[in-house]
């Protein structure tokens, strides 16, 4: 792979090692086009403290940084600066006046919540509840279709463990609207080497057949994560089983002005 456009910065307090570190990592495991895209902060009201995300005061020296170490490499490594949003109707409209102030070159949708952090539940938390599966494809699609995002990543976070019947009927309306709107579909690395519930055979089997495009993300949040298929062990295999080629990984940005 040449690209990854998956990339976290300490700022979200749960991920460790300077941007220059994953840099320096990605120009030596062969990269030359490396996307930082950390936890968007949130206008949730000042009562609310998130521990998964930057605050929207630190959005400045997010881009500050990321500006400076794209133009200290330029002649090894393209950088851009993008930002892992979760879609919310109560509050996407203000963040995306304000992220617009900033050098932002793109967005991706990462939907970890329904329908946001406070009001909602985790995707990722197992549950057979099919209304809550059902709520996640409802606000996912909703968010794709605001035309914003670039990819989807982890489409499958969400963790039904009822029948797969029941999960492939409500989950190929994200295939769908990833073909529709042509946007592709993240294999998540990182959830793969921590073993999690996604990536998943019965998602990925389903969305190769039914013709998705695909991006591998390494959602690296320590240096060494910032890897090619090949360097973890099984990945490949996954891809092959599911009937999933990769090429370059360059996908075209969609802007967010």
């Amino acid at each position: 792979m040449l690209a990854n456009y998956h990339t976290h910065t300490t700022r979200c307090n749960h991920a460790e090692g300077t941007e220059r570190e994953y840099i320096e990592t990605a120009i030596k495991n062969g990269f030359k086009i490396l996307g930082f895209s950390d936890h968007t902060p949130q206008p949730y009201p000042k009562d609310f403290y998130s521990h998964i995300r930057m605050g929207m005061d630190e959005l400045e020296n997010y881009t500050d940084t990321l500006v400076k170490l794209r133009d200290e490499y330029k002649k090894d490594i393209q950088i851009y600066i993008g930002l892992e949003v979760e879609y919310s109707d109560k509050y996407f409209g203000t963040l995306m006046e304000h992220i617009r102030q900033y050098p932002i070159d793109y967005i991706i949708q990462g939907q970890h919540h329904v329908p946001n952090e406070i009001d909602g539940f985790y995707a990722g938390f197992e549950t057979t509840d099919e209304s809550k599966l059902k709520e996640y494809v409802d606000y996912t699609v909703e968010g794709m279709k605001t035309g914003l995002f670039s990819y989807l990543a982890h489409p499958d976070l969400m963790y039904y463990a009822g029948p797969d019947m029941v999960y492939q009927h409500h989950m190929k309306r994200i295939v769908k609207a990833s073909i529709d709107l042509d946007i592709p579909l993240e294999i998540n690395m990182q959830g793969f080497f921590l073993n999690r519930n996604y990536p998943s055979d019965r998602f990925f089997s389903m969305a190769s057949a039914m013709g998705a495009k695909f991006v591998i993300g390494c959602d690296a949040h320590h240096p060494e994560d910032a890897m090619q298929p090949w360097q973890m062990q099984d990945f490949e295999a996954f891809l092959e089983k599911n009937n999933i080629e990769y090429g370059d990984n360059v996908i075209e940005l969609r802007p967010v002005k």
